[in-house]
């Protein structure tokens, strides 16, 4: 990044979607609650009708993305081999828990022996234990487990084959396009799908895989923090000693270390993952609002980065050098190929304005839930919009309305939902779902 007064962006990793367009809507729809939790992160929808269109579908989204969760382990290996995965990415396993429901599912229909059925992607193993569970013979159930290569043409040869013979009654798959293709055929077929506890449980691992990703945290980050001059004449050794211990306290928090490094600066030394973490992303310099509070004074600061404690160490004495020479005594991160950022000089200022501008963004939010509700729009409980709709209820251009919708995707006010495809010309209209519920939610006040 080159030097400015902007800082780098919210500390919220991207994750990509990537799937059917009803499931990928649906985790969307259950990531949304999870919204502001301590692994937070925004979601962009992946769609694809079809696994031959996993590849261009990811490609349209891998710049924007710090890591993917792929719907199963069939479009995760599709988009592995085409090369188009760049960012860690892992997929939602179907495990026991998902093949009970399906199981309860079959059972309420009470069409299908379910000791007489055909399932693909779930291991025989999990397979065995929820026929346990339930107290079925599993002598008839034909298990074909996934492995790196299969393809939805497989598995439909599989269940169709066993159906046709009258081997099985039912086929249960993982692929909702194999479920699809032999209802086509008429072989019946249902999809099991992963229950709500295991999607938000991998959920949380996609934005931990994303946080990693944006983190780099390899990379060595070490601070010079000086006091001013006039605090290291004599008889301030108590002070120095004090604003050490202080330094000391706000270090163990975020996993660093301060050591001494003349008579009144102090190395802190930490990953940049942890430095990351405690200021929010370079946005609120660390310890300057607690030195100022206790002890009266404003301390210096440089920040270095760089993959050896030398390099870091090195980058970290021209921040320092650099925030001494400009005219308001601001911090400076030097990173480890040389580019420079600015660190805010009001962290607290910066804090009221992120409350002000997301206040903002709840009033823009509340004006579109009363006119959904003025014009009837259905639903108004989880409304879904693009920018045309935005700009005719709120009367602004359909520029407009799409910086709108984008402001409150960034604040976690909507959520970006697959593109809707068309067969004519044009983009494909953009839709996001408005998360109305957090209208309902406490409001933090602007001071």
């Amino acid at each position: 990044m080159t030097e400015a007064q902007a800082v780098a962006g919210p500390h919220r990793p991207v994750v990509g979607v990537a799937g059917p367009a009803d499931l990928v809507e649906e985790i969307i729809e259950l990531g949304a609650g999870m919204a502001g939790r301590p692994v937070d992160c925004r979601l962009v929808g992946v769609a694809f009708a079809d696994e031959h269109d996993v590849a261009r579908e990811f490609a349209r989204v891998r710049g924007e993305i710090d890591a993917c969760l792929f719907t199963g382990p069939l479009p995760y290996d599709v988009a592995r081999r085409s090369g188009v995965v760049s960012v860690p990415a892992t997929y939602i396993p179907l495990s026991g828990s998902a093949l009970y429901g399906t199981l309860l599912r079959a059972a309420l229909t009470r069409r299908f022996d379910l000791g007489r059925v055909s399932v693909d992607s779930v291991p025989a193993a999990e397979i065995g234990q929820a026929y346990q569970d339930i107290h079925v013979r599993t002598d008839g159930v034909q298990v074909m487990a996934y492995r790196a290569g299969s393809s939805p043409a497989e598995f439909v040869a599989f269940h169709e084959r066993l159906w046709r013979t009258g081997a099985t009654t039912l086929a249960l798959t993982g692929v909702p396009a194999v479920a699809q293709r032999l209802a086509a055929v008429s072989v019946p077929a249902m999809v099991v799908r992963p229950t709500r506890a295991v999607i938000r449980d991998e959920l949380r691992h996609a934005a931990l895989l994303g946080l990693g990703s944006r983190l780099e945290e390899s990379q060595i980050a070490i601070g010079i923090v000086a006091l001013p001059a006039g605090a290291a004449g004599g008889g301030q050794h108590e002070h120095r000693v004090a604003v050490q211990r202080t330094l000391s306290d706000e270090a163990r928090r975020m996993g660093a270390t301060v050591l001494p490094r003349d008579e009144r600066s102090y190395y802190l030394v930490a990953t940049l993952g942890s430095l990351v973490a405690a200021t929010d992303d370079f946005r609120v310099p660390p310890f300057v609002d607690r030195v100022r509070d206790e002890f009266g004074v404003d301390v210096e600061l440089g920040i270095g980065l760089g993959l050896t404690a030398r390099d870091a160490e090195a980058n970290a004495r021209v921040a320092l050098g650099r925030g001494r020479g400009s005219t308001g005594g601001q911090g400076y991160v030097v990173g480890h190929d040389g580019n420079v950022l600015l660190l805010p000089e009001h962290p607290r200022a910066r804090q009221e304005a992120h409350e002000e501008a997301r206040c903002k963004a709840l009033g823009t939010l509340g004006r579109l839930a009363d006119a959904l509700r003025a014009a009837e729009f259905s639903p108004v409980e989880r409304p879904v919009v693009d920018a045309s709709t935005v700009a005719e209820l709120l009367d602004i251009t359909p520029r407009a309305a799409r910086r709108v919708l984008h402001a409150l995707a960034e604040m976690g006010l909507a959520w970006q939902l697959p593109p809707l495809r068309t067969a004519g010309p044009g983009r494909p209209r953009q839709l996001y779902r408005l998360v109305v519920e957090k209208l309902d939610a406490p409001t933090p006040v602007a001071h």
